[in-house]
């Protein structure tokens, strides 16, 4: 009998069924949707979709998917329970504030057509009750969340997040910054850093408009500005640490924790920290700090500098490519005939 259930685990393993789980916030946020519903959430994994992101307000340039709009008070809180199990609690609660901005624009004379804190999509890409392999994303203004996930592992990348204002300067919430934290851990890197170190990090006088990379699909490294790791006291590697994890930590803990070792292990020595534009806080800033298997980009520049954009990108994972990879070639080894 034991032989017999462990082969039974084995083949429900094989064909991705174990994720059929009632339990599982995902597959219970899917149950709870009409077929009109599901028919505008569901795609296949191929659909040319599923690589095309961007952060701008879904009144610019709508997207693909089902809006949170079109979703009951039942749904809603059954999403909110998927959306939570991919992130961190912070993530979550980062990601609640930023859509929230969209009321405090309203609060200060915003278009509330324009701005809109439902014009958010939830896009599925395969389908989770049946596939080992499937994507989905959550996307609106300055939010972009995109998820790839092959027999359990995750790819959590491109990841977005945007504040307008950066700082709310009037109104019930006043003083709130949501994105603060990778703000002020840069400016604490680049104020510790000593006059000479200085003329390293800082490539550029003036800084970006916008994140380099934009909404490109695709991104390799940019060229190869501001100071290297290792040429970093300890006290200023300490906080270049800090300010990685501080991106990380929008992610569960235990993926956070397993990519910041891996980059501390393999690849922090190469990383480099550069600064564009103001030495100041209110006037334009751009950073970046870019290893050989990712890039973090930040500006504010916007709105007399008071519009922040900030992103996570994989040169190798985003959109899950190198784990698809290892799916299709597992996936052909099996099939091959013997």
């Amino acid at each position: 009998m034991k032989k017999i259930t462990l082969l039974a685990l084995a083949i429900a393993l094989s064909f991705g069924l174990i994720g059929l789980n009632k339990n599982d916030p995902t597959i219970s946020f899917l149950e709870s949707l009409n077929n009109e519903q599901l028919s505008m959430l569901m795609m296949p994994l191929d659909d040319t979709s599923r690589n095309f992101w961007h952060y701008l307000p879904a009144k610019m340039l709508p997207r693909t998917g089902l809006i949170i709009d079109e979703l009951n008070g039942s749904q809603k809180e059954k999403f909110s329970q998927m959306l939570q199990s991919f992130l961190s609690e912070s993530g979550y609660d980062k990601t609640r504030e930023i859509i929230d901005l969209e009321n405090v624009l309203i609060e200060l004379g915003g278009d509330p057509e324009f701005r809109d804190d439902g014009a958010y999509y939830i896009a599925v890409y395969g389908d989770p009750r049946t596939d080992s392999l499937w994507a989905w994303s959550f996307e609106g203004h300055h939010v972009s969340l995109n998820f790839t996930i092959s027999n359990g592992k995750i790819s959590t990348t491109p990841r977005f997040f945007g504040a307008n204002p950066a700082t709310i300067t009037e109104g019930s919430r006043k003083g709130e910054r949501v994105l603060q934290r990778e703000e002020d851990g840069a400016f604490e890197l680049l104020n510790s850093l000593s006059n000479q170190q200085k003329k390293v990090a800082i490539f550029q006088n003036a800084s970006f408009e916008d994140i380099v990379t934009t909404n490109a699909i695709e991104v390799g490294p940019l060229r190869p500005v501001g100071i290297k790791a290792t040429k970093l006291n300890a006290e200023q590697k300490n906080i270049l640490k800090q300010l990685i994890s501080e991106y990380l930590s929008s992610i569960p803990q235990p993926l956070a924790l397993k990519r910041e070792k891996k980059i501390n292990d393999e690849e922090f020595d190469e990383i480099r920290f550069g600064w564009a534009g103001s030495l100041i806080k209110g006037k334009g800033h751009y950073y970046r700090i870019q290893g050989k298997s990712f890039l973090i980009e930040f500006d504010n520049t916007q709105n007399n500098a008071n519009h922040i954009h900030t992103v996570w990108r994989d040169f190798d994972g985003d959109f899950g490519r190198d784990m698809i990879r290892e799916h299709y070639l597992n996936s052909n080894h099996h099939n091959k005939k013997e």
